[in-house]
Parts: structure tokens; C-alpha cells; sequence
């Protein structure tokens, strides 16, 4: 479930079960686990909560379609918190549920190719990725340091 949106969701693809002993350098399905399901595997495998910062620049795009297609991005994936832009870069800011961070982030270097198509966002490239973990996040916040809470949700301006 995504914190805030009241909706469970799921991305990847199945294909193997939890658990599988898989060949060596052999990708592992990335999956999620809905609200109240069961997850039969190994307690290691429990999906945790990844804070996600992508940042993307390129060349210039006016600032109203650039608006436009982040708004696109977060209607079509409302797991997205906050998303900044200006006419040349955009950070995109998330909660991801994954069974670690490497899943976490290979889904979220995937996030921004897959959707450029289907949002109109602009053919920039990814120059940043940040992936924590829940506890980590609110160590940080709590300290005073580390990304700042998302605020406010939506898209918006830098």
C-alpha cells in the first residue's frame, strides 16, 4: 500500500516463488505484497518501505509541459509524493515497497523511461538516485538533516 493514497499496488512481474534458489547473477522478479495479503517466503524477503529521490535534467522544455507531464506521471502513479521542476530538471519524491534496495532502485531507474511515453515527460536522463529506508528517513528528518519532508504534495515549481 502506498502511504497516503489508500490504494495497494503492484508492479513487476511474478515469475518464481519466494524463495527460489536462483542461478548466479540471475535477476530476481521484483513484487509487491498488497494490505492484509500473505507473503509466503522467507522472513528476509518481507517487502520493506524505500524513500525514493530521482533526478532527471536535459535540455530545456517549457516549464507548462513539463508541469503538465509530471502531473500526468503522478495521476497515472499515485504513489508518487512530490515532484519539482524547473524548465531543465525535475526531482521526483516516493515511498517504493520492495524486498530491498536493489529492487527498489532498479524500479526506480525504470520509472522515468517506461513513462515518457505514456505522461509526455521530456527525453531527459537520470543524473541521481537516492533509495533509503524507512528508518533511515526518519532518522534523518528527526536529526535535522537528510531530504526535507515532502512538502506539499503535489508538483510544484523549485
Amino acid at each position: 500500500m502506498r502511504p497516503g493514497t489508500g490504494v495497494a499496488t503492484s508492479r513487476g512481474g511474478g515469475g518464481g516463488a519466494a524463495g527460489a534458489s536462483r542461478a548466479v547473477g540471475e535477476e530476481r522478479a521484483l513484487t509487491s505484497v498488497a494490505a492484509g495479503a500473505r507473503y509466503e517466503g522467507e522472513p528476509e524477503d518481507l517487502p520493506r518501505l524505500w524513500h525514493v529521490t530521482l533526478s532527471v535534467s536535459g535540455e530545456e522544455a517549457p516549464l507548462a509541459e513539463v508541469r503538465r507531464a509530471l502531473e500526468q506521471l503522478a495521476h497515472d502513479h499515485p504513489f508518487l509524493l512530490t515532484s519539482r521542476y524547473a524548465n531543465d530538471h525535475a526531482e521526483i519524491r516516493y515511498w517504493e515497497e520492495a524486498r530491498d534496495l536493489h529492487d527498489a532502485a532498479a524500479v526506480a531507474l525504470r520509472l522515468w523511461g517506461e513513462h515518457r511515453q505514456t505522461a509526455g515527460l521530456p527525453p531527459w536522463e537520470i543524473v541521481g538516485l537516492e533509495v533509503i529506508d524507512r528508518q533511515t528517513y526518519h532518522q534523518r528528518i528527526s536529526e535535522g538533516y537528510g531530504p526535507a519532508p515532502a512538502t506539499p504534495v503535489g508538483v510544484h515549481p523549485f
